[in-house]
């Protein structure tokens, strides 16, 4: 494990991806497995930190909730679309796009295609997961594409389209994972600390890159081109990484 990679406690804030970072990616997202002692992991890094510890996921907030019950963080869900600042706080809506009109779309573009994905439609977002039929990635992605642009009148221009692993996901312009740490860094107790972001997945690479704009660091989880500085193997080494920091 990389000696450099430290957290010092007085002076950072630490950001976490969920899926695929802090746990292994399941075939379907409400399949993963927690950890027993992840809770209380992230809780006691989470008072190391005085606070400063949040969850940024492309899930619901109240998804990241359920997982680690009884444990609730400061995060971001959505990508960014929502945000809570402190435990316990109400959860703060950035985005007001709507897209049931594009998910009935998708589901007309998709066919009979559609049985063999998962289809999320978040509200704030739209995905659509291929994991268990790799080979539909390209079809996937034109569908999304399509759906999007046959109700352009009701979403505007102002959304993307993200790839991530065996994802392809709908989202405002915007609104991503970047966007969701700067918007934590100017809030208490986040404020004034260095960032250091921890993800697995291409989306998580706005938020690596945001950390080190700011003057702090990301880690890389796994395989894969990144911007990070720094690598762990798996949620497992995470999870190692993180108990070493506390002991120290």
């Amino acid at each position: 494990m990389d000696a450099q990679l430290k957290l010092p406690a007085a002076t950072t804030a630490l950001f976490l991806d969920f899926d695929g970072t802090l746990v292994d990616i399941a075939e379907r997202p409400e399949l993963v497995s927690v950890p027993d002692d992840l809770p209380e992991l992230l809780q006691a890094c989470a008072g190391r930190l005085q606070g400063a510890l949040a969850i940024v996921s492309g899930r619901r907030l109240s998804d990241v909730d359920h997982f680690l019950h009884p444990l609730q963080l400061a995060g971001a869900g959505l990508h960014g679309a929502e945000l809570r600042a402190v435990p316990q706080a109400a959860i703060e809506k950035t985005t007001a796009i709507d897209f049931d009109a594009a998910a009935a779309a998708l589901r007309y573009e998709l066919g009979d295609l559609q049985h063999e994905l998962l289809i999320e439609n978040k509200s704030a977002a739209l995905a659509v997961h291929y994991r268990s039929h790799p080979q539909h990635g390209a079809a996937v992605e034109r569908a999304l594409r399509r759906a999007v642009e046959s109700v352009s009148a009701t979403l505007g221009d102002e959304v993307d389209i993200v790839a991530g692993k065996f994802v392809f996901e709908a989202r405002a312009r915007g609104v991503s994972k970047g966007s969701a740490v700067r918007a934590l860094m100017a809030c208490t107790p986040f404020a004034g600390r260095v960032p250091v972001f921890v993800g697995d997945d291409v989306t998580d690479e706005d938020g690596i890159r945001a950390a080190q704009a700011m003057g702090g660091f990301g880690v890389k989880v796994g395989d894969g081109v990144t911007a990070a500085v720094h690598r762990l193997r798996d949620p497992h080494a995470l999870a190692a990484w993180l108990r070493r920091e506390l002991g120290d």
